[in-house]
This record gives structure tokens, C-alpha cells and sequence, in this order.
């Protein structure tokens, strides 16, 4: 442990935002009787964590460059026998790096939801909800220990919860908001399973100490099975990863979870919640290295997701949920980075991506908001004209996600896809198809989104519902207030230059130490990516002598083609493709699959047991026959207990005969 990190002061990073969030939760809202207004709200969060933002920028350089390093328990919560549950800190290269996407990312969201939330009456409880958000994810990522990340694990999936569902009275926001804690069980299942194992065979959560023993762990075979521990162990915890960073087929999620307010989408689905996993499986590499099965399992299921839901984002007209299925696919791209055993590369792609990719989200958001909230590209076009900022920090962030040479998403996705030719893991060939594949999607639906929002004619004042709806019809669009634009001017500069600066530390130095782990004779392929790149502007150069760059051009060539030269060619398109158009549309039925089979399935099962067994059984068989068979003993008893002599004589008789031919019975 080095003392140049203060415990004083990281306890105030994660504790900072946390209490701004008691104080606009209780004093702001009517459970506190709204005893401060909303400006003094806004006011404590945004304070709140941008503290937390300059404190872990601090804590970066001294990690970075001092070469602090801070690994102890805070506070022990519960000892039973031999279990530990503590709260402590594990902060290294790795956790310093994430502290300072999440609090920079939730700065800008906090800045930006004064102008998009100022009419919403839930204003305060929203800076209160998205305060506790940033206090999860912190403790989250600082965690040095299993117990602490699985409560940081549940925080975020319950806060997300509440997000999703704020506006409460909406209905589709009600069935998001369910969906997405339902299908976040599913992976928690798998999640906590893993915990269970690591803490049955290491005997400790901590992470340290857990891995130390990953050699003893990677010679045990699962009883009763030919299975190896640390494959189930790893392929446990990724299922939580599934669940949390919405890998197919548990990504069902995220899409609809765009239902809550755009500042979530964001905060939640661009930056923080979703990378949750990916940095999971980055900080578990000591594990993972000792498992090609479970490192074949991320890649696989990774490059399913980067293909597939790409192609499902061209066919969406939902602004939002373009930019949703653009989240899906490149957290393919990141666990693929993961799956070849460049953890750098992924981290790296999770740090450009939470920045352009919150700049797309913000900056769909400001669209939204002059579109008074109508989400539908088909009814929006030439905005370039009434809002200039928003419009070039949108193609910003477009440039960076199709992976534009000399932009931060080049440099992060591109390192990733060449990672993904050198590795001989079972399924790299695949992966390396399918990731290659989709850069020409990713482009076309990202400059698809753009040409028809920003340029073409104006469609805005066309659509039938906006005067009936909104009584908004014939107002021109204009740029949003600074509160608006002033987090996507601080979001488009690291969209453009991060990469850049930071790519040979991250990827080629020794930045991470001993946060990650790979062993380079089984896993080369940081090895040799290393060995490829000679720094920033060579692999700018050189990209141009690449077939992703041609796919990318080729990609906003189609789209530019399509919907500014000839707007009839879409339609030609779907028509010609009718049945694989109608496959994407239908979102591959997967949706149909978990409602139908997993869902209906379950219904199914729980009438069983139910009807059958609840109430058949237990309740009909056993509770109700037992009382009856005992109300019918008890009638036929009273009847011999009626006070008539009579009934007596008869009784006596017949117990008199009954005895008789008991016993001539036993003679014979």
C-alpha cells in the first residue's frame, strides 16, 4: 500500500455523490417536503461529483505517474468463520482509469440534464437518482474485493431500474424498466454462481488473495465432471457479464431501456452500466488466463453481438435506438478485444467509447428536444441549418464510431480488430469475419442516422401527429441553451484527440503493470499487435492500405447514396430483400423468443406447479382431504356418541361380531 493515496480522499470520490444524492432525495422531493428547490438540487449533485471528477483525476496521475498503489479494507463488515465481508479499495491503473470515465461522463449528463429535464416536475428525484448511479458505479470499480463488487453489481442494475422506469406512468417505460431487471437476473444468476464457486474453492472474495491461488484453481477438475473449475468459474462470471454489458442473447435489454430519459441513456448505456462487465472480465484476467474455453466463449458470443446488431441498427427509424444497437455492437467489439486476451485493447475501446458515444446520446437527445421529444429520423432532416453545434458534435462522434483515422475510436477499435487476426483461439476466425464485417454496417447506420437527421429536406414540420400531440407545428428547431451544448463541446474534444495520446501507454507501455494479466506464450496477440503498430500517426497512415477503411468509406457512401442522391433506393432495397429485411426488423426474434418461449415457458411451468402442485397437491390433497377426511371421522364418531341406548346396544353388538369372526377366523 502506498500512503501518497490518501484513504480520506478516496472514500470521498464514491461518499461525495452519494450524499448529494440523500440531499436532493430527501430535502428536494415531497418525502422531505421539498424543503430546497431545484436549483439548490442541481447545484449539491453537480458539486457533488465534480469533486469526485478533479479527485480521481488526481488520483490518475499520481497512479500513473507517480506510481501509487492502494490495496486495503476500509471497514470489516461481517466475519463468520472463515468469510470475510469487508469494504476496501483496490485502486491501480485499471480502477484509476475507470474512476475517471464514469465521473467525467456523469459530470457532463449532470450539466446537460438541467436544459433537457428543466419542465419534467421530477426534476430533483432525477439529479437524486443519477447522483446514487455515480456512487454505485464507483464502488463498483474501486472494489478489492467479490463481496463489494456484486453489491456495487446490484446497485447499478437497481438504480438503472429506477431510471428506466421514471417516467412511472408511461407504460412501455414500465415494461423497459422490468424487462431489463428480469433479464438482468438471468446473468446475475450466472454471476453469483461463479462468486459461490471462487469463494468454495479459494476460500477468500478478496481479489488478491483469490489471484494468488489461480494456478492451484486452474489444476482442479469440477467433481463429478471433466470439466475444469476456472472454465465454469470464468463462464459463470461472463454470464453476469451478458446480463450487465447486454451480450447476446441477454441484450434485449438494452433497446427498450431507452424509454427513460435521454441524459440515462448516456449516463447508463453508453459509458458506465454497460462497460460494468467488460471492466469485470478485464479485472478477473489473472482467471481467464487459464482458460482458452472461457476465453473462446467471450469471443464468440463478443463477435455475435458486434455483426448482428449492427445489421439490426440499419433498419431502425427510433433515433435512440440506432445509437442503442451502436452500443450493442461495439460492446461485441470490447469483449472480443477481451476473448483475445487483449484486455488493454478492450479497456482502451471502453474509454473512447464512453466518450463519443455519451456525445451521440447527448447529442440525439438535443435533437429530441427541438423535435419536441419525436425520436423518428423519418420526421426530422436539415437541422445542419438551425443547430450548428449539435450538428458538427454529432458527426464527431460519428467520425469516431466508424473509426475515422486519427479519431479516438481508430485507434481503440481498429487495435481490436487486427488483436482479433493474430489470435489462435477456437472461433477467432470467426470473430475476425465477423468484426471486419462490421465496420461497413457500423458505418452505414451511423451516417444513415446522420444524413437523415442533419441534412436532406426538412421533414420536421411534415409529420401528421406533431400539431395534434404537441401543438408545436410550424415552429423552426434552434439551438439548444448552454447547458445543452456545453457537455457535447466537452465530450467532442476527447472524442477526437484521447486515442491519440493515450493508445501507446495503454496499449504498447506499461500503464496497466499488473492490473492485467496475459500470458504471452499461449495468448500472443497483443504481442504481435505490438509489434505491428509504431505509434499513433504510423497507424493513422497505414490504415489507408486497409480493408476496414475501405469498408467504412464504403459504408457512408451507401448511406450518403441512399437517403441524399436517391431516397427511392431504401425501399428498392427492402423490397429486394424482403424476407432478410423483415428478419432484422423483426430483431432476429429474439425479443419473440424470450417472450414467447423463456417467458411463456416460465408461465407455463409456474401454472404447473401452481394448479397442479400448490394447489392440487398440497393444497387440494393434502390440506383440504386431510381436514375433510377428519370432519367425516368426527361425523361418523358422533353418530355412535348420539345419547340413545339404542344406538349403544347396536354398537356394542357389532363390536361383539366383529370380534367373533376375528376369531373363528383364526381358528380355521
Amino acid at each position: 500500500m502506498n500512503q501518497s493515496l490518501s484513504v480520506t480522499m478516496l472514500l470521498a470520490i464514491p461518499l461525495l455523490p452519494l450524499v448529494a444524492c440523500l440531499i436532493a432525495g430527501f430535502l428536494g422531493t415531497a418525502f422531505g417536503n421539498n424543503v430546497i428547490g431545484r436549483r439548490w438540487c442541481h447545484s449539491v449533485t453537480i458539486l457533488g461529483v465534480f469533486i469526485s471528477c478533479v479527485l480521481s483525476l488526481i488520483v490518475l496521475k499520481q497512479v500513473a505517474v507517480d506510481g501509487a498503489h492502494f490495496d486495503a479494507t476500509i471497514y470489516d463488515w461481517l466475519t463468520i468463520g472463515n468469510l470475510k465481508m469487508e469494504v476496501g479499495f483496490l485502486i491501480d491503473p485499471l480502477a484509476a482509469l475507470m474512476m475517471c470515465v464514469v465521473t467525467f461522463v456523469s459530470l457532463a449528463v449532470h450539466i446537460y440534464t438541467i436544459g433537457y429535464m428543466h419542465e419534467d416536475p421530477g426534476y430533483n428525484r432525477f439529479f437524486s437518482y443519477i447522483s446514487l448511479f455515480t456512487f454505485s458505479m464507483l464502488m463498483l470499480c474501486m472494489s478489492n474485493n467479490f463481496l463489494q463488487l456484486f453489491f456495487g453489481w446490484e446497485a447499478v442494475g437497481l438504480v438503472s431500474y429506477l431510471l428506466i422506469g421514471f417516467w412511472f406512468t408511461r407504460d412501455k417505460a414500465i415494461k423497459a424498466n422490468l424487462k431489463a431487471f428480469m433479464v438482468n437476473r438471468v446473468g446475475d444468476f450466472g454471476f453469483i454462481v461463479g462468486i459461490a464457486l471462487v469463494y468454495a474453492y479459494a476460500g477468500t472474495l478478496n481479489y488478491r488473495e483469490v489471484f494468488e491461488q489461480a494456478p492451484r484453481l486452474a489444476q482442479i477438475i469440477l467433481p463429478h465432471t471433466d470439466w475444469m473449475l476456472v472454465s465454469v468459474m470464468c463462464i459463470c462470471l461472463f454470464i453476469g457479464a451478458m446480463g450487465k454489458s447486454a451480450q447476446f442473447p441477454l441484450h434485449v435489454w438494452l433497446p427498450d431501456s431507452m424509454e427513460g430519459p435521454t441524459p440515462i441513456s448516456a449516463l447508463i448505456h453508453a459509458a458506465t452500466m454497460v462497460t460494468a462487465g467488460i471492466y469485470m472480465v478485464a479485472r478477473m484476467s489473472p482467471l481467464f488466463e487459464f482458460s482458452d474455453a472461457a476465453l473462446s466463449f467471450v469471443l464468440v458470443i463478443g463477435a455475435i453481438t458486434a455483426l448482428f446488431m449492427g445489421i439490426i441498427g440499419i433498419v431502425q427509424n427510433d433515433i435512440k435506438r440506432v445509437v442503442a444497437y451502436s452500443t450493442l455492437s461495439q460492446l461485441g467489439y470490447m469483449a472480443v478485444g477481451l476473448g483475445v486476451s487483449a484486455y488493454s485493447a478492450g479497456i482502451f475501446h471502453l474509454m473512447t467509447h464512453a466518450f463519443f458515444k455519451a456525445l451521440l446520446f447527448l447529442g440525439a437527445g438535443s435533437v429530441i428536444i427541438q423535435m419536441h421529444h419525436n425520436q423518428d429520423m423519418r420526421w426530422m432532416g436539415g437541422l445542419r441549418k438551425y443547430m450548428p453545434i449539435t450538428t458538427i458534435t454529432f458527426l464527431i462522434g460519428s467520425l469516431a464510431l466508424i473509426s475515422t483515422p486519427f479519431f479516438s475510436g481508430f485507434y481503440s477499435k481498429d487495435s481490436i480488430i487486427d488483436a482479433s487476426a493474430f489470435s489462435s483461439l477456437p472461433g477467432a476466425g470467426f470473430a475476425h469475419v465477423c468484426v471486419v464485417a462490421g465496420v461497413f454496417v457500423t458505418a452505414l447506420y451511423t451516417f444513415r442516422m446522420y444524413f437523415m437527421t442533419f441534412h436532406g429536406p426538412e421533414r420536421y414540420d411534415l409529420n401528421p401527429e406533431l400539431e395534434h400531440e404537441h401543438g408545436h407545428k410550424g415552429d423552426k428547431p434552434r439551438e439548444n441553451p448552454w447547458v445543452v451544448t456545453l457537455p457535447l463541446i466537452m465530450l467532442a474534444i476527447p472524442s477526437i484527440v484521447i486515442g491519440y495520446f493515450t493508445i501507446m501507454p495503454l496499449l504498447f507501455g506499461d500503464y496497466f503493470g499488473k492490473s492485467i494479466v496475459v500470458h504471452i506464450a499461449q495468448h500472443p496477440a497483443i504481442s504481435y499487435l505490438r509489434d505491428e503498430i509504431h505509434g499513433p500517426l504510423s497507424m493513422a497512415l497505414h490504415s489507408f492500405t486497409t480493408l476496414p477503411l475501405y469498408l467504412a468509406i464504403a459504408g457512408v457512401a451507401v448511406a450518403w447514396y441512399c437517403y441524399l442522391i436517391n431516397p427511392k433506393a431504401p425501399e428498392k432495397i427492402k423490397r429486394f430483400f424482403g424476407p432478410l429485411y423483415t428478419f432484422a426488423d423483426r430483431l432476429f426474434y429474439l425479443d419473440w423468443m424470450w417472450v414467447t418461449v423463456f417467458a411463456g415457458g416460465s408461465r407455463l411451468i409456474g401454472n404447473i406447479f401452481w394448479k397442479g402442485g400448490d394447489r392440487g397437491i398440497i393444497e387440494g390433497a393434502v390440506v383440504n382431504a386431510s381436514w375433510r377426511f377428519i370432519g367425516w371421522g368426527a361425523g361418523v364418531t358422533r353418530w355412535f356418541q348420539s345419547g340413545y341406548l339404542y344406538h349403544y346396544a347396536l354398537a356394542m353388538i357389532m363390536g361383539v361380531l366383529i370380534l367373533m369372526s376375528y376369531f373363528v377366523w383364526l381358528a380355521h
